[in-house]
């Protein structure tokens, strides 16, 4: 494998361990990597509302005697409204390796032997992003506290 440029000397003298020590050795290396970025968004609200209303009312009239009447009302809204929203993207990650090697041998007065050897690895992950949505709501009404008293 050509790990290196290290790698790819090795690689190549071993391919052409047997040709003579004229060889001539041409190497090159590229490596590329490519990384996105992550983005994440979360937005959280909760709103709560309490309203408590008390209302006393008293009626006193005399049929035979005299009557006191009370009236009590109490009121209590609650209203609690939580939103959450998630974006996330990830990321793409791109790996790409070439080794590239050349070993020429001489031969017969002027004519050459050549030959190239190639070697790329390109690995690719992509992960897409994740939406979340979550809209939580309560609702409480108490409606009455009465007192009726004479």
């Amino acid at each position: 494998m050509c790990d290196s440029i290290l790698g790819c000397k090795q690689d190549c003298m071993q391919i052409y361990v047997n040709l003579p020590l004229s060889l001539s050795l041409s190497l090159s290396l590229s490596h590329t990597h490519t990384h996105t970025h992550t983005h994440t968004h979360t937005h959280t609200h909760t709103h709560t509302h309490t309203h408590t209303h008390t209302h006393t009312h008293t009626h006193t009239h005399a049929r035979m005697r005299a009557h006191a009447h009370t009236h009590t009302h109490t009121h209590t809204h609650t209203h609690t409204h939580t939103h959450t929203h998630t974006h996330t993207h990830t990321h793409t990650h791109t790996h790409t390796h070439t080794c590239t090697h050349m070993c020429t041998r001489a031969r017969a007065l002027s004519h050459t032997h050549t030959h190239t050897h190639t070697h790329t690895h390109t690995h690719t992950h992509t992960h897409t992003h994740t939406h979340m949505h979550a809209c939580t709501r309560v609702h409480n009404i108490l409606n009455g506290l009465r007192d009726i008293a004479s």
